[in-house]
């Protein structure tokens, strides 16, 4: 059962920024990178108040993605990447993004916190941070 509302294209949208973000992390750095778009749609906390929509997550400005800005994004999205995106929309979770709201790619480690977000861990290149339960209780 999905865990927040889609259709046929948002999904491909929320595959195509998967693959956007973490292609080079294979699959389980794709799930994670969905797990934190579907928290960011679940979640209506914090940076991500109203965000009701894959499109609305994809797009948010500021505070979206830096894969919407370059071409890559916009390819079609392949079938491995659909099933990927469809399986974080039906409620997958991947530590340590399983409540994440947010990653980046540091240059060196993880900081502890960033934006004052405490860190889950880091898969890879990319860094999770995760709210405090209170205030964002919708993504735990």
């Amino acid at each position: 059962m999905a865990v927040i509302k889609t259709n046929a294209e948002d999904t491909k949208m929320l595959a195509r920024l998967m693959r956007a973000e973490a292609e080079g992390e294979g699959d389980l750095g794709m799930l994670m990178v969905g797990n934190v778009g579907v928290n960011r749609v679940r979640g209506n906390c914090l940076d991500f108040k109203n965000i009701r929509s894959i499109p609305d997550m994809v797009y948010q400005s500021p505070g979206g993605f830096e894969a919407i800005h370059k071409s890559y994004f916009y390819q079609k999205a392949r079938e491995s990447e659909i099933r990927l995106a469809k399986r974080v929309i039906g409620g997958e979770r991947q530590h340590p993004a399983s409540n994440a709201l947010w990653f980046f790619r540091p240059a060196g480690g993880c900081p502890g916190t960033w934006w004052n977000q405490s860190n889950a861990g880091r898969f890879k290149a990319h860094c999770f941070y995760i709210p405090k339960a209170g205030e964002c209780p919708t993504v735990y």
